[in-house]
């Protein structure tokens, strides 16, 4: 078994397990984040909530627990005069307090809160297709956004036939405190709270229906995951249309009573040190990323940066949301072992949209562990460990302990899968949603699995993994499997050859999958170097097709080199390669070179 560590352990700055309250008012379990909410600006009013830094840097905005609940009660008193409960309610925000506040709006009012992502100015008609197609699933009866994007559509909105057809209200401006008008919902564990939308098609979208018991129930599992005091303090730059920006990094630390230091996704993809700087100006204590965030740090964070931050004070770094690269976090260990930083820190953790978020984590403050297993039988789904020195052998983390019941399954007989076999990864309790929004046959497919004889329903993560130990191994998609010649073929394994085969590649900026030719399949890989002039095409060329051909004992169809960020991904980061397949077959992908 081997550790991810480099140098020693960092002595616990205390706090009690669990971010348990201590002091006067000490709070109770909470039974919805409404309960939670109301009970801070009760008792710890004055309290810093959430602060936002617009530039990422030291421009803050703050809010109080009582300033946030006061805000919730206007945004809501508001949606109930136009609303019923259950509707659903559209939020187009930028990130920041604006959002926040809608949100508990919407939970105050028992509507259903329904993100989408903000327009940019110059891709309208791409917002709008996702919009309309959103609309048309959801049947929003209002939508909420801010004064500065309610003027960018205005005109635009006019010529909509849907999204023109309800009303668009700003909450921004100057609003008279309604609190003795607010009258609490009447909320169960059942109530519908927000309709999650996964990544997808536009004209199918997916809303994942996630219930106030389900809710509560994975901030409650998360917020014990951390084992952090209402003295600690996050960091969150993810956006909150993706879940582990909205429960990780916004829901989670009102749960646990941790103030949360928030900036913008587009602040950390243009300056990925400002991430790591709010951390060390403001000493956070918890922080979480997917495997891309931790790589870009350690590739673009310079030196002169770096002599800056102190990371002494993190101690839970979540990492998730996507394949985690072993090597991605040695090197983020070794870059900022000078700034402090700990590998004890990193918590590896495995989840989705439609178990809320957390299914699994590591254990806090040890050392994330790996093993090695042969590259040629998990390809055939046979979990054989190996030796370290094995050169057949493939290093896997372990994304931690099930913090819910979980099978691995096969997909094909639903029967349980025996130990040592490679399997679909099924999840069944309180966390897991209630289904996919009016879509019935979809939503007993992969929410209500059975395995063979017996009654009990799971549901279906659509994740290959196995159990070992205790641990839970992820291996990879069971739709982004790459079958060439009867051999099973994960493309995160490909894509971590091509990222590492020559220094103008990386592995968070290639896409592989494969496409059929002349009745086979066969393998592709669309890559975006660094922005660079004078790149080295054929140089490129010839270390992808030796790297996979030594690698996978794979050849190559085609290899596609596409602009700097044109690679097709999710708002986490995760490469969405039936996209890019789709782009590669309709000769629309943005290539290296055009004009």
């Amino acid at each position: 078994m081997d550790l991810i560590g480099l140098g020693a352990g960092r002595v616990n700055r205390g706090g009690l397990p669990g971010g348990h309250e201590s002091g006067p008012h000490v709070a109770p379990p909470f039974a919805t984040l409404v309960d939670a909410l109301r009970w801070r600006a009760e008792h710890q009013a004055g309290r810093l909530a959430y602060r936002f830094l617009p530039d990422g840097e030291s421009w803050e905005i703050t809010m109080t627990y009582g300033e946030l609940d006061r805000r919730a009660c206007a945004i809501a008193t508001m949606l109930r005069s136009r609303q019923a409960a259950g509707d659903r309610t559209l939020l187009v925000y930028p990130q920041g307090l604006e959002f926040i506040s809608a949100f508990f709006g919407c939970l105050y009012a028992g509507t259903v809160a329904v993100i989408l992502a903000p327009p940019h100015q110059a891709r309208l008609p791409q917002f709008f297709a996702k919009a309309g197609g959103i609309y048309q699933h959801a049947t929003p009866s209002a939508a909420l956004t801010t004064s500065a994007i309610h003027d960018l559509l205005a005109g635009p909105l006019l010529q909509q036939d849907d999204l023109g057809a309800i009303p668009w209200l700003a909450t921004d401006g100057d609003r008279e405190d309604p609190a003795l008008e607010w009258r609490a919902p009447g909320l169960t564990d059942g109530t519908l709270a927000f309709l999650q939308y996964t990544s997808g098609s536009t004209t199918e979208p997916r809303g994942v229906m996630v219930s106030h018991g389900n809710l509560v129930h994975n901030v409650r599992t998360i917020q014990e995951s951390l084992a952090q005091s209402p003295d600690s303090e996050s960091v969150n730059w993810l956006p909150p249309q993706h879940d582990m920006g909205l429960i990780g990094g916004i829901l989670v630390p009102l749960y646990a009573g941790m103030p949360a230091t928030l900036l913008s996704a587009v602040s950390f993809v243009q300056r990925p040190a400002r991430w790591l700087q709010a951390i060390s100006r403001y000493q956070a204590t918890a922080s979480c990323g997917p495997n891309f965030a931790y790589d870009l740090c350690a590739r673009r964070v310079t030196a002169e940066q770096r002599s800056g931050i102190d990371l002494s004070s993190w101690e839970v770094a979540f990492c998730g949301a996507e394949p985690i690269n072993v090597q991605t976090l040695r090197d983020f260990a070794e870059c900022f072992a000078p700034s402090g930083f700990c590998p004890r820190a990193f918590k590896l953790c495995y989840g989705l949209a439609e178990s809320t978020l957390m299914v699994s984590a590591g254990p806090s403050r040890t050392l994330p562990f790996t093993r090695r297993f042969r590259r040629f039988e998990l390809a055939r789904h046979q979990v054989v460990p190996c030796a370290g020195d094995d050169p057949a052998g493939c290093q896997l983390p372990s994304c931690g302990r099930p913090a819910a019941d979980i099978v691995i399954a096969d997909p094909d007989s639903f029967t349980e899968c025996l130990p040592g076999e490679v399997g679909e990864i099924w999840v069944s309790g309180p966390s897991v949603a209630m289904g996919y929004w009016n879509r019935p046959v979809e939503t007993r497919a992969t929410f209500r699995a059975q395995l063979r004889g017996t009654g009990k329903e799971f549901l279906r993560t659509g994740d290959l993994g196995f159990l070992l130990d205790g641990e839970l191994f992820v291996t990879g998609r069971l739709k982004d499997l790459i079958i060439i010649d009867g051999t099973n073929h994960y493309p995160q394994d490909v894509e971590r050859t091509v990222g590492q085969c020559h220094p103008a590649l990386a592995p968070a900026d290639c896409a592989a999958f494969s496409v059929e030719v002349r009745g086979r399949e066969a393998l592709v890989v669309v890559a975006a170097p660094i922005r660079r002039s004078n790149l080295p095409v054929d140089e490129i060329h010839r270390a992808i097709r030796m790297a996979v051909a030594e690698h996978h004992d794979l050849r190559l169809h085609e290899i596609v080199l596409v602009k700097p960020g044109r690679i097709p991904k999710t708002t986490s980061g995760k490469i969405r390669r039936s996209t890019c397949r789709s782009g590669y077959a309709a000769g629309t992908l943005d290539l290296w070179g055009q004009q």
